[in-house]
């Protein structure tokens, strides 16, 4: 189907699509408040600057606008036939720059959830969205506390082990020393000697 808008018309109608403080985005918002949960929002100092971030949660959420972020299979995703091209390459770095992004928070440490506009454009879709997105964000939580008990458990039998290997090291050097009547900084620079040879 040709599109009706000319190319000034269709700039123009573009120009005026906000960014920030959508209507999605501020549903989500009175919701999570609502709910009880406290957020930052735009926290530039974070990959992707995310919409709204709940640190507490370490969770971070994008609202995703269907059209400019290529909602696959979405209605609401139909490129115009005016400058076509241009606007398929544009999504297309768009869905790609989305994807680092949330690789490079994962990497951090933080949950990533993404939320699109489809989700939450009818007072029905929000009843349904926004308790299952309660409900992830405490899920996110309970996981990233497991993973940070997991990795303090082993930090833990890692100083258990290390701790165990000075315990023994310093029993052969006085052991050493009596039997063969060596000083203890002999032994010492002779077991550091041996360590770096083995480490080699």
């Amino acid at each position: 189907m040709a599109d009706r808008m000319t190319k000034q018309q269709r700039h123009l109608c573009m120009s005026h699509i906000r960014s920030k403080d959508t209507k999605p985005e501020v549903a989500v918002r009175k919701g999570l408040f609502a709910a009880g949960f406290r957020y930052r929002l735009n926290v530039s100092a974070l990959p992707g600057t995310p919409d709204i971030v709940l640190k507490k949660y370490h969770t971070v959420i994008f609202v995703n606008g269907c059209f400019w972020h290529g909602h696959g299979g979405c209605r609401h995703f139909v490129l115009p036939q005016t400058n076509r091209q241009f606007w398929q390459d544009k999504i297309e770095r768009n869905i790609r720059r989305d994807a680092a992004v949330k690789t490079r928070l994962e990497a951090l440490g933080w949950k990533v959830i993404v939320l699109w506009e489809c989700e939450l454009n009818t007072v029905a879709r929000r009843a349904e969205t926004l308790p299952a997105l309660t409900a992830r964000i405490l899920e996110n939580a309970r996981e990233y506390e497991q993973e940070q008990a997991a990795r303090r458990a082993l930090r833990k039998e890692r100083r258990k082990e290390k701790e165990g290997k000075e315990t023994r090291r310093r029993c052969l050097e006085e052991e050493v020393g009596r039997r063969y009547h060596v000083p203890g900084r002999i032994v010492r620079a002779s077991m550091d000697s041996d360590d770096d040879i083995l480490s080699q």
